[in-house]
């Protein structure tokens, strides 16, 4: 790294940013010698969805949380279903500004009208590459009472996990596979993931899995196997949503996947989790 660069140390891309270049998360930018967040508060969809499409079936079931998109991912999965937000950057997508307190009120507003809303849900493309939009947000959440949710990939290092989990109540973290080699598919880091994972259990977030099961790249029962396994080394309790893949953005060779498999792997994973949910079917 010379000294025109600077480091992006959020995700384990580590990005070397000249002044003005953006990051692989088309999300961070050197700017003045600092790395910016330019999709902080930038908002390209806002939904009021219920709780359990996030999904999350053990947190306030039954309820509607008022759910925020940007742009920028810090994978690159193939077969992403949002890529129009996650796999755009500032150019190419259109968005607006919405301030944590503008975010907050409008969360607060929902609050008051039916189907009641329970917070704010930072989804759709991947929020922790803005976790200090999240951060900044939550804590004005919990000023006014009500919950904050993250829908991520887990991507984040151990230092800004620390950082911003204590402000989160419940998130749902893809857990995409459970291989070095499958994480070098969606240009991810296997390790990182099950730390952010554990972090998360650790700050006592509320935290429920989902793994995407797609034909011929992870649905090897044995590998879903030792998934199952090392999540309840961590707690049997933890949720685990298994869902059905279907043909999306780059990946139209492959077949959606069966139905039977998801049963199947299903039945795997519930001789070692108390809680095991099916998606997609």
């Amino acid at each position: 790294m010379n000294r025109e660069q600077v480091l992006c140390d959020v995700c384990p891309k580590f990005c070397k940013l000249r002044e003005g270049q953006i990051g692989f998360c088309r999300a961070r930018s050197n700017i003045g010698g600092k790395i910016v967040p330019i999709n902080y508060g930038q908002a390209t969809s806002l939904a009021l969805d219920p709780i359990e499409k996030k999904p999350l079936m053990r947190f306030c079931s039954g309820t509607y949380i008022l759910s925020y998109g940007s742009y920028g991912c810090n994978l690159r999965c193939p077969y992403c279903q949002n890529a129009s937000i996650s796999m755009a950057g500032p150019d190419n997508c259109p968005h607006r500004l919405i301030t944590p307190e503008g975010l907050t009120d409008l969360a607060v507003d929902l609050s008051k009208q039916e189907p009641r809303n329970i917070g704010v849900a930072f989804t759709y493309n991947e929020p922790t590459v803005c976790f200090e939009f999240i951060r900044d947000t939550s804590k004005l959440l919990h000023e006014a009472g009500l919950k904050s949710v993250v829908v991520t990939n887990g991507g984040l290092v151990r230092k800004y996990a620390d950082e911003l989990l204590p402000h989160v109540d419940a998130l749902n973290i893809d857990l995409k596979g459970f291989s070095n080699e499958f994480y070098r598919y969606v240009k991810g880091e296997f390790d990182t993931v099950k730390e952010f994972i554990k972090a998360a259990v650790e700050h006592k977030c509320h935290v429920e899995l989902t793994t995407l099961v797609i034909p011929t790249k992870n649905d090897d029962p044995e590998e879903i196997g030792r998934e199952v396994e090392w999540i309840a080394s961590i707690s049997p309790e933890i949720p685990l949503h298994l869902s059905r893949f279907f043909p999306r953005y780059k990946v139209d060779d492959l077949p959606p996947t069966p139905a039977e498999t998801i049963y199947r792997l299903k039945d795997i994973a519930e001789k070692k989790l108390k809680y095991v949910y099916t998606g997609n079917l």
